[in-house]
């Protein structure tokens, strides 16, 4: 099964057009990657979809870079009681 780092950057590759093995996990989403306001709410529902879970859209939002977002999920999965 893929880790939760691998299965962020394929979601976010999808979504950015890019290369997941270009995605590292220092990479900001806006400055890095090129992500504009209307792809992050996309970027969140494609999380949500991949990983079974609801996020709070303020604080998925807030996240700014992929390792970031690799630890919320994490978080979120924890506290939803989702295997990951």
């Amino acid at each position: 099964m893929p880790t939760v780092e691998q299965r962020v950057k394929e979601v976010t590759a999808r979504v950015l057009k890019l290369n997941p093995e270009d995605i590292k996990i220092e990479h900001d989403f806006m400055s890095d990657l090129g992500a504009e306001s209307v792809q992050s709410i996309e970027l969140m529902a494609m999380f949500e979809e991949e990983f079974g879970i609801e996020m709070d859209e303020d604080a998925a939002l807030s996240v700014e870079t992929i390792g970031g977002a690799i630890k919320f999920i994490t978080m979120v999965c924890k506290e939803q009681g989702v295997d990951v």
